[in-house]
């Protein structure tokens, strides 16, 4: 009977010690095995995979002729030092955002919605003046969106380019 006490605790701590493996199996999910790398398609020394990717971006490409966009007055991400020109996200640029979504490139899930635009500035750190300087730039006249240049991008390296391609249908080009 004296040894309750010990048993309390083992159970608490037991108790505890559940909670805490299924609170993290419901944020971070659970492995199935079926889970791949989004770089291992394009692993160095696997040209028959860079083609895969140039066929894939050609296809989505080739079924969205150019089409013209305009630059909204620029902003600053809310809490990131970003300073961007937005593009309208509907119309021709959405289409040819799901097409790529759904032509089967190699991508992660987004962390944010889609916005496309023009990044102004991805400083560290944005002084007033600067700051002040990049919201005055204005880009009025109507511009043509002709080309992809398509990126390899893995997190804390600098992105690769992989190939330029043009829209309508003409063939990619590899970088290099």
């Amino acid at each position: 009977m004296g040894d309750f006490p010990h048993y309390f605790d083992i159970i608490l701590f037991a108790m505890v010690a559940a909670f805490l493996i299924l609170r993290l199996r419901s944020v971070l999910g659970r492995r199935t095995g079926q889970e791949r790398r989004p770089d291992t398609l394009l692993r160095r020394g696997e040209p028959a995979a860079a083609d895969k990717v140039v066929a894939l971006g050609n296809r989505a490409a080739a079924a969205t002729a150019p089409f013209p966009l305009r630059f909204r007055p620029p902003l600053r991400f809310i809490g990131r030092e970003i300073v961007v020109l937005p593009i309208d996200p509907h119309g021709p640029i959405r289409a040819l955002h799901e097409r790529l979504k759904a032509s089967g490139l190699p991508h992660e899930v987004a962390r944010w919605p889609f916005t496309p635009h023009c990044t102004l500035s991805y400083y560290p750190t944005l002084t007033e003046e600067s700051l002040r300087s990049l919201l005055t730039v204005r880009a009025d006249e109507e511009w043509t969106l002709h080309a992809l240049r398509v990126y390899h991008t893995r997190e804390l390296q600098p992105p690769r380019l992989l190939f330029d391609v043009p829209l309508g249908g003409a063939g990619a080009r590899a970088a290099g």
